[in-house]
């Protein structure tokens, strides 16, 4: 048996939102029909009274959860290695490296991010989601912020909701873009392909810019910046703007091969099998300090290699023009 003893307070944005709707978003870490089930005992209280799961909150109200898990609903903390980039009492920062689930679900029980920052930090076991407040896909790479205490998890939720949080990334795309822009199309559930997002008029907002760093013949090195954060956003937008990632084996389609290119070039283009997406930079107000701070962490070596065998590509036809 486990006891649950979870404190939050409900962000001033949150007003006016149903009190289930609000559990759901504080406490992520817990399926609906769970909250539900806490909200009808009286497990799950605001400002220490009983509620109907439909009444409004005005902002500012504590949720608070005092109920009892089955051990079968408790997570393992599992000895799995982290790149820490920074850590103190409130935060930590980490360099996900590709092929790393965050979260357990169907098809991956354990050896999650979440497995190893238990083990890490075994007082995240009280915080939602074990401080896990955004996401990166299993072969995306890059920085990612965790929460250590209930306070760092509300303020670093309420950062990522009104866009106070920096996420940049770096991508190499097909196709040759002639300029940056933004793209900003509602994503929500693929209509036919369940295990796909997409842009569909019924979607949530999103917001993706992007620049141009460099330009190879069959391919572009791009900046991303979020104005929001949905489920394989960048994935999905560069796809919808006929600029999929190189690598993507949901979105991507068949790799671009250049015309005569290398042997050695057309191999590795074949055998990239992740997208080639990396989480730069990040930045935040500390939730305690109220310090800015900014990680930078460089291009993981299969991006770094990528875009070195195109450079060779696009400057020795270059040098077959002159």
């Amino acid at each position: 048996m486990q006891e649950i003893h979870l404190k939050q307070q409900i962000p001033e944005h949150m007003a006016g939102e149903r009190f289930d709707q609000v559990a759901a978003q504080l406490f992520s870490d817990y399926s609906r029909a769970r909250l539900q089930s806490w909200i009808k005992s009286g497990e799950l209280t605001i400002n220490g009274e009983t509620q109907k799961a439909k009444v409004k909150v005005m902002g500012g109200e504590w949720l608070e959860v005092s109920a009892t898990l089955e051990g079968s609903d408790r997570w393992e903390a599992q000895d799995i290695a982290l790149d820490v980039v920074y850590e103190d009492d409130e935060i930590l920062v980490i360099n996900k490296p590709a092929g790393l689930v965050v979260h357990p679900a169907a098809g991956h029980a354990d050896g999650t991010l979440l497995n190893a920052l238990l083990y890490h930090a075994p007082q995240l076991e009280t915080v939602p989601r074990a401080g896990i407040v955004h996401r990166l896909d299993k072969d995306t790479t890059g920085l990612m912020v965790v929460a250590k205490t209930l306070l760092a998890h509300a303020d670093l939720v309420d950062q990522l909701q009104t866009r106070e949080m920096g996420r940049e990334y770096e991508a190499v795309v097909q196709g040759v873009m002639t300029g940056g822009g933004r793209v900003d199309e509602p994503i929500g559930r693929h209509p036919v392909h369940r295990k796909k997002m997409g842009v569909v008029s019924s979607g949530k907002e999103a917001a993706t810019n992007y620049s141009v760093a460099e330009r190879f013949r069959c391919h572009t090195h791009v900046r991303l910046k979020l104005e929001t954060g949905r489920t394989h956003q960048i994935r999905v937008h560069m796809t919808h703007i006929n600029y999929p990632l190189i690598g993507d084996q949901l979105y991507g389609g068949r790799p671009r091969l250049p015309p005569a290119a290398t042997e050695e070039l057309i191999a590795f283009l074949q055998s990239f099998k992740r997208q080639a997406l990396h989480a730069r930079r990040l930045q935040l107000v500390h939730p305690l300090t109220g310090e800015d701070m900014e990680w930078e962490v460089e291009l993981p070596e299969d991006m770094q290699q990528l875009l070195a065998l195109l450079r060779e590509d696009s400057d020795l036809f270059a040098d077959m023009k002159v």
